[in-house]
């Protein structure tokens, strides 16, 4: 039997490089095309490596002109970066998978849990608006002439790179010397963290999947903790503890816009998921890693080496910012 001829646009990023690793494993012949700059997410040695600016016409036409049987494209964010990668595939590629974000669904949701019928409305972040136009235009590709589409929704989906909180290693440094962090609102909110493994056992199986054309599907653990919860895993794995203020979003959307804009448009408002769909075409999907475990993951590789230890001093100081405002 040939194995499947699977191109991922990226393949070393956060999700992705977990994904390039699980699709070797599961013997696809796996190529990625990036711009060759170092990562700290190596692939394996069996994928083939291709250099070239995906966002340059006449490098990814190069890329194009092969035949695969799936694409992914993990760095499509706008509709015009969709519309130039799929009319150069077309007639090259049997499924074109669209990495979407579950943040394009509606916010704040009117029903918990979310599923792939939720709405798409996001008036609080441009990002989920792009992602949702995107959509939009697969889905009008689709139903106009059969193009052959899925869509994959995930949510926050982190490695060992990755700390769940705006400021990154800022909020770990700041809890190791005793200092107060602040979590939004009450701290109460329930979100979902989902390990970069666990998302690439809902992956790779959706790839050349005959059920999957057309349709959307997202993958998200079944790990519901609060941000509380979120922020003493995360110091019980650095050795410490954390002394949490709570600052309702938008006071801390006031003082620093950008945090603001990711609080409101996506974290503020608790996002628990139903997978079922999912495992109605991957029945033995199961998200196995909890963020305790994560957590010690995420510790362990910063602490490997100072140079990852790094401080957001806008956060650092907004933080100290915010705390003066709202002392517990």
């Amino acid at each position: 039997m040939t194995a499947l001829r699977v191109l991922f646009l990226g393949g070393t990023g956060v999700i992705s490089s977990a994904c390039s690793w699980r699709a070797i494993e599961s013997g696809l012949d796996l190529t990625v095309v990036n711009r060759g700059k170092t990562s700290t997410r190596p692939l394996p040695d069996e994928a083939r490596q291709l250099t070239a600016d995906i966002n340059d016409p006449v490098a990814f036409a190069a890329v194009a002109a092969e035949d695969f049987d799936v694409v992914v494209d993990w760095l499509a964010f706008t509709p015009d970066q969709v519309r130039a990668r799929t009319n150069a595939l077309r007639g090259h590629v049997g499924q074109y998978v669209f990495i979407s974000s579950a943040s394009a669904y509606q916010t704040p949701p009117t029903r918990l849990p979310i599923t792939e019928s939720t709405p798409l409305r996001n008036p609080f972040w441009q990002y989920s608006r792009n992602k949702i136009a995107c959509e939009d235009l697969l889905t009008r590709l689709y139903r106009d002439e059969g193009y052959p589409v899925t869509i994959v929704r995930p949510s926050h989906t982190y490695d060992r790179t990755l700390i769940p909180f705006n400021g990154g290693w800022t909020i770990v440094e700041r809890m190791r010397r005793g200092r107060p962090i602040v979590v939004h609102g009450d701290g109460s909110s329930l979100w979902t963290l989902t390990h970069h493994r666990d998302f690439a056992r809902g992956l790779v199986p959706l790839l050349g999947h005959p059920r999957t054309l057309g349709d959307a599907f997202q993958i998200t653990s079944d790990d519901v903790l609060t941000w509380d919860q979120i922020a003493n895993a995360l110091a019980a794995a650095a050795g410490t503890s954390a002394q949490i203020v709570h600052v309702p979003s938008d006071a801390i959307a006031a003082v620093n816009p950008a945090w603001g804009d990711s609080l409101l448009g996506d974290k503020t408002h608790s996002a628990v998921f139903d997978n079922t769909k999912l495992r109605q075409v991957v029945p033995d999907f199961v998200a196995t890693i909890p963020f305790e475990t994560g957590a010690r993951e995420i510790i362990a590789w910063h602490d490997e080496d100072p140079a990852r230890r790094q401080i957001d001093h806008t956060i650092d100081e907004a933080m100290d910012t915010l705390i003066a405002r709202y002392p517990s």
